[in-house]
């Protein structure tokens, strides 16, 4: 009796959902957010029960999605589910995104901003809507004696993190700030995070959204903070190389640091220190009107579905997609385990996020403050990015001089901009 009431339940799903093929299709997700692996495969076990449809997750490793995609989109099993991180990762797989005008995801979606387009074919639609800055301990931070309210601008920042650094012995930690690890698993954070802080004001200067040739206007104040972080860390700068994003989040857990640049994703890895001792704060870096800015809050994360794929795995692929945005399974795991802001209309009540560094953000906005735009989607391709990175590197480790990041940052933008273009 047991096996024929799951039967009935898995095809009255498969109809409500209108899986052409349930019985034969499957579906395949390449996840891009290693942090959230764990949630994807129970929600995978938990789909597959109820319908008899096989999800895979393959969650790629850090800073190697795109080199992953590009692998495993070849195969005779590739995946049916994978992501791009805006305009610019669109324009590598847009022969590859099937058209989700139509679909459930574009219905529900809160608000078109949020769907990735070439006219009006709908490439991509994001799943999620993220905030980072610098999450601060401020637990730490009173025993200091600071609170949150004392960093304003990038002066007051300096001074307090300066000032814990020189009583680290005292406050019994290692550092003001994590180890600015510049390996694979934590130099996005620096390398695009960061990096998006220039990028952002010399657009709003100009007045732009995009450009072929970065000027490099505000890469004083990308010194200035970089400096910061890699001088008044738990580390000396020369480590920076082998540190890992493990590192950086045992430091901060361990509390041997007040500070930690990071976003909302990051509280399942941090949530043991307690709501009530944690809070984030813009990232300043010295430009007039600072006071005023918010969180840097926005999306990278697009799902697109494979348009080379058969038929009955893309109807499946659109099918568990629905799924997790209109199940009680599927909110609860994106809203509340994963700690997700979702930009569809099925997450309201208990089901909105009940991240407490969300709330940071509603309440920044709520005051007023100017939230800063995810520009770094405009940056022209990985290369460039790593080119970056290396050049911080090399820097933070005295085997190279700062204007190898300016070289890095601006001439690099050029020529990478040009061969994609």
């Amino acid at each position: 009796m047991k096996k024929i009431v799951a039967l009935v339940l898995a095809l009255t799903l498969c109809m409500a959902l209108a899986v052409t093929a349930c019985a034969d299709a499957s579906v395949y997700y390449l996840n891009f957010k290693p942090e959230q692996d764990t949630q994807w495969q129970e929600l995978a076990k938990v789909y597959t029960e109820q319908t008899g449809v096989p999800v895979t997750v393959v969650t790629a490793a850090s800073g190697e999605y795109e080199t992953t995609l590009m692998s495993e989109i070849e195969k005779s099993d590739a995946p049916t589910l994978f992501q791009v991180n805006g305009p610019v990762g669109l324009a590598n797989w847009t022969d590859y995104c099937y058209d989700l005008s139509g679909t459930a995801l574009m219905e529900h979606l809160t608000n078109e901003s949020f769907a990735l387009k070439e006219g009006d074919v709908v490439k991509g639609i994001a799943y999620v809507v993220e905030t980072y800055g610098i999450i601060a301990n401020t637990k730490l931070l009173e025993k200091a004696g600071y609170t949150a309210a004392d960093i304003t601008n990038f002066e007051s920042l300096k001074k307090v993190a300066e000032d814990i650094q020189a009583r680290k012995d005292e406050l019994g930690i290692d550092g003001a700030f994590t180890s600015a690890g510049m390996d694979g698993s934590s130099d996005w954070r620096f390398k695009t995070h960061l990096a998006n802080m220039p990028i952002y004001y010399e657009y709003k200067a100009d007045g732009i959204t995009s450009t072929g040739a970065i000027k490099g206007t505000y890469l004083d104040n990308y010194k200035a903070i970089w400096d910061l972080y890699i001088n008044n860390a738990t580390c000396e700068p020369a480590l920076l190389a082998s540190k890992t994003g493990n590192d950086a989040v045992a430091e901060f857990v361990g509390e041997k640091a007040v500070f930690y640049q990071n976003g909302t994703w990051a509280w399942n890895d941090i949530s043991a220190l307690g709501a009530e001792n944690l809070t984030m704060i813009p990232i300043y870096i010295g430009v007039e009107g600072e006071e005023n800015q918010g969180l840097c809050t926005g999306t990278e994360n697009y799902w697109c579905v494979n348009a080379e794929a058969d038929q009955e795995d893309i109807d499946a692929t659109l099918a568990f997609l629905e799924w997790v945005i209109t199940s009680d399974e599927g909110r609860k795991s994106m809203s509340q385990d994963m700690g997700f802001v979702v930009p569809f209309d099925t997450f309201t009540g208990e089901y909105a996020s009940t991240n407490p560094l969300v709330a940071v953000d509603t309440e920044m906005t709520a005051a007023g403050k100017t939230p800063i735009s995810w520009n770094f989607t405009t940056m022209p391709s990985e290369e460039w990015k790593n080119g970056v990175g290396s050049a911080l590197t090399a820097y933070a480790a005295g085997t190279g001089d700062w204007d190898g990041v300016v070289t890095a940052f601006v001439d690099g933008w050029k020529t990478e901009y040009d061969l994609t273009h």
